[in-house]
């Protein structure tokens, strides 16, 4: 294995939170480490709501904090909650000025649009469905353009490096062929997207199974609430994995969800489905469940303007064979973000000295039990730019280390089947039997396969929602449904769980 010292951080990602790290890392030299070419692997390139922040003369800070926290069921942050809002304007103003072509109005301001469980209109867009996707070919352009910036494509991490202390000293990265680097490097931070490829109904990139939060548990770092997994609620269900998604904004704009009698899911009150989203997966769920179907009908909301307002969800329902101009869209509940993850504050800092984690794989307390709608985009850009800056400052050791098991992938056969169980068992709806016979699962699993990422993320998700006895936001126990009167967070280290009054 060949060694190299760099003298800035190192990171791990190549989404929205991992390039604006990056760039804010500026002069410190960066090494970013994509498993693909950019914009092929990151599940932020998928997004198509957009980035919420307080935009309109109507909005403020304030305001979105208190959505936020009222979506997240009683485990929100609230320090890190208010930092993220009161950054929501500027970072969006830092993503138009690197490029980001933000949807505006006739005076030129942002332009935006109402999402579930939002009190007002704050979800700056573009194109309709296309936020994502623009937003990160624009940081693409300039981190490709930063002379302090060297991105590895077709790059993964296998194993973290730290030294007597446990303070992490850098990476063993694996290049094309099998090839190994062992990056000595006074920062790691992790950027590695969440784990909805460890569910067979996801919408997110199947490579996405949780390795950054599996290898920060390895080494030692406090996992928090890895229990909570959103479910949204509009994934299109055309045969296709992973799922294409039908944004919020559909039903934003007046779309509804309906079984195919043609009965609306959660009533016909004005607003009924922009609830939050672990309401609405559930509906979705249960109509399914009982054979009514779900579908997300846009004939009237949206009609003939589909094409030019959702271009996006357009294309993929017509690669389907399906016009949502005439036909509702058949939709399902499916994996979509984890809340949960690597335990960090707003500057990506982990209880590791050296560990850094930001964006979806990181748990900072934004989102507590229940993601507010786009406040994702929002977290991955602002908070990637504090912990770049973060990161930065660390300084350079020498002196011995220990380099991590360099881990292998789970054999393709065995992750099939543990999608099915994770979607099943640890899916929108839980309980006690599920949840055991998952564990048991894994327990097999490991048994033939030892500990790749895949399943030891997939037991810290397993065992956290078998140990949290009540439902809270997207963790629903149909043995347990009722909310406990106190919060508590569930945190783990190595093989030790605890709650702890949120």
């Amino acid at each position: 294995m060949s060694r190299i010292h760099h003298d800035g951080p190192l990171i791990i990602g190549g989404g929205l939170a991992g390039l604006s790290a990056a760039l804010s890392a500026a002069p410190a030299p960066v090494i970013v480490i994509s498993p693909a070419p950019l914009l092929q692997a990151a599940s932020s390139a998928w997004a198509q709501g957009g980035v919420a922040a307080a935009l309109s003369k109507d909005d403020a800070p304030a305001l979105h904090l208190k959505d936020t926290e009222a979506a997240g069921a009683g485990l929100v942050d609230h320090h890190a909650a208010e930092v993220l809002t009161d950054e929501g304007r500027a970072t969006v103003e830092w993503l138009a000025s690197l490029g980001a072509p933000f949807d505006r109005d006739a005076a030129g301001e942002f332009s935006v649009s109402l999402e579930a469980a939002h009190s007002m209109a704050r979800v700056a867009r573009v194109g309709g469905d296309g936020a994502g996707r623009a937003i990160l070919s624009a940081l693409v352009a300039s981190v490709r353009a930063a002379s302090h910036i060297t991105v590895w494509e077709d790059a993964r991490l296998r194993a973290l490096i730290q030294d007597g202390t446990g303070r992490v000293r850098g990476a063993v990265i694996e290049h094309p062929g099998g090839r190994m680097v062992e990056v000595r490097a006074p920062a790691v931070v992790l950027a590695t997207g969440g784990a909805g490829g460890l569910y067979g109904a996801t919408t997110t990139p199947v490579a996405l199974k949780g390795e950054g939060m599996a290898l920060a548990w390895a080494a030692g770092a406090e996992i928090l609430d890895p229990e909570f997994v959103q479910f949204h609620p509009t994934a299109i269900d055309v045969g296709v994995d992973p799922m294409p998604l039908a944004t919020e904004a559909l039903r934003g704009e007046g779309a509804r969800l309906i079984d195919r009698d043609g009965r609306f899911l959660l009533g016909d009150a004005d607003g009924a489905d922009l609830k939050a989203r672990d309401v609405v997966a559930r509906a979705v769920h249960a109509a399914r469940a009982a054979g009514r179907g779900a579908f997300l009908d846009a004939r009237t909301a949206v009609g003939d303007h589909f094409p030019t307002e959702f271009p996006a969800v357009f294309a993929a329902c017509m690669q389907a064979g399906l016009d949502p101009r005439e036909t509702p869209i058949p939709v399902a509940a499916a994996a979509h973000y984890h809340m949960g993850g690597i335990a960090a504050d707003p500057d990506g800092r982990t209880s590791l000295e050296g560990l850094y984690a930001v964006g979806e794989c990181a748990a900072t307390g934004v989102h507590g039990a229940n993601r507010l709608a786009s406040n994702s985009l929002l977290e991955a850009a602002a908070f990637g730019r504090r912990t770049g800056r973060e990161a930065a400052k660390a300084i350079a050791t020498r002196g011995p280390v220990v380099v991590g098991a360099v881990v292998e992938d789970l054999p393709e056969a065995a992750h099939a089947g543990l999608r099915a169980a994770m979607s099943a068992d640890a899916g929108v709806v839980r309980d006690a039997a599920g949840l055991t016979r998952l564990v048991a699962l894994i327990d097999r699993l490991e048994a033939t396969h030892g500990a790749p990422p895949a399943l030891v993320a997939a037991r810290l998700i397993a065992e956290a929602a078998l140990a949290r006895r009540e439902s809270r936001g997207g963790h629903y126990r149909s043995d347990y449904p009722e909310t406990a009167t106190t919060p508590v967070h569930t945190r783990l280290r190595r093989d030790v769980l605890q709650t702890v009054a949120a």
